[in-house]
């Protein structure tokens, strides 16, 4: 039973995910998504307007629960989790969020999946509890310098077509962004919770780039395997963020895709899936 009220919400059925609450801090409501059994794999999203746990793993959950427990989650100031009164933002903020997700869980140790923000927030999770850490793969991974499609995709005009538009800048291909798609991140944004919160997220998030950015020392000693997937043509974080990264960080590999943007989740859905499971299978997932 949680002392805070649960939201009258329901993911969109485009998405095919089930709408879970868990109570990780006092006024503090999680809203994530869970498939599967077996070691568990926490998913950071992403960030921008709209953004949300379901928005950025849908095509990916599914796959992953055939070898582990994949908890993907709203992170605070995203999404539909709820935040207490005074809540504070930014890298380290995120990071505690996940590991008081992890507590009320009661998992100990996880293997994480971070796009984006998301990578950024999880590679530094490994930095500051690495005894929490079965290792990470981070997609086009944030804390960058920004660049004009970083800007644009963070605060898009909101309506349909300033959707529409922040959408293609992720990806090549951009009939993948269609009317349906549009329409249920727009539905998604004008709904979203964190929409009143969206200049204390943006403003933390780029104060960290500046103040906080991945301390590239702390990486160098990192000791769990990480994979770094990004695509060749990612206008929001350059390819060349990807080649800093795997020479840092000493058990590192990395997979490039080819005719591919910031997306690679959703743009090469069934390769990315594929190139996961055979990762994680190499490390004794879905044995």
């Amino acid at each position: 039973m949680t002392s805070v009220e649960i939201p009258d919400y329901r993911t969109n059925d485009y998405f095919g995910l089930e709408d879970r609450w868990l109570e990780t801090a006092p006024g503090e409501l999680t809203h994530y998504h869970e498939v599967g059994e077996g070691e568990p794999i926490l998913l950071l999203h992403g960030s921008g307007t709209g953004v949300s746990a379901a928005a950025n793993w849908w095509l990916a959950l599914d796959d992953m629960s055939r070898y582990g427990r994949a908890i993907a989650i709203d992170s605070i100031g995203y999404g539909q989790t709820v935040v207490a009164e005074g809540t504070a933002y930014g890298i380290r903020a995120w990071v505690d969020h996940s590991i008081r997700v992890l507590d009320a869980l009661g998992i100990e140790r996880t293997w994480i999946v971070g796009n984006s923000l998301g990578g950024w927030v999880a590679l530094q999770l490994a930095i500051d509890h690495p005894e929490r850490v079965l290792g990470v793969v981070s997609m086009g991974t944030g804390g960058a310098k920004k660049t004009a499609a970083l800007a644009g995709h963070a605060a898009p005009t909101l309506t349909e077509e300033g959707v529409r538009e922040g959408l293609k800048l992720f990806v090549v291909d951009e009939t993948l962004i269609t009317d349906e798609l549009v329409a249920v991140r727009y539905e998604a944004a004008v709904n979203d919770t964190a929409n009143d919160r969206l200049v204390d997220v943006v403003t933390a998030r780029d104060r960290d780039r500046e103040e906080f950015p991945l301390d590239f020392d702390a990486l160098a000693r990192l000791e769990m395997p990480v994979l770094l997937v990004h695509g060749m043509q990612d206008r929001v974080i350059p390819v060349a963020r990807t080649w800093d990264l795997v020479r840092t960080i000493p058990n590192s590999d990395a997979h490039l895709f080819s005719n591919c943007g910031h997306w690679s989740q959703v743009e090469k859905a069934d390769e990315f899936n594929g190139v996961l499971a055979g990762w994680f299978a190499a490390r004794g997932l879905g044995a």
